[in-house]
């Protein structure tokens, strides 16, 4: 396991071959608790080629020097990360109109 949250990744291979491709990440958070988001895809077998875009957010805890995967939520469709994220714009929209009341 990474030692430096730099170097978690959700490449996985199988048998010399890459079943899981790491596109991009965005690291959230930094510390003994550090949240990452992930951009990946899967390999598709039956297609042979990468099959859609994927996202995951994951918890890692700094133990011993070294980091362990705590939990994770992937983000099934492009549909559920455009729903995930219209929640949070009019929640965030929400604390900011409440704030400009007070």
């Amino acid at each position: 396991m990474a030692t430096d949250v730099e170097d978690l990744t959700v490449d996985y291979e199988e048998d010399g071959m890459l079943v899981s491709k790491q596109l991009d990440k965005i690291i959230l958070t930094k510390g003994a608790w550090s949240t990452i988001i992930f951009r990946y895809q899967d390999w598709d077998r039956k297609k042979e080629q990468y099959g859609p875009d994927k996202y995951s957010i994951r918890r890692y805890q700094k133990r011993n020097g070294e980091y362990k995967q705590k939990s994770k939520f992937n983000i099934s469709s492009a549909d559920q990360a455009g729903k995930i994220i219209d929640a949070l714009q009019t929640w965030l929209k929400d604390t900011e109109e409440k704030k400009e009341k007070e």
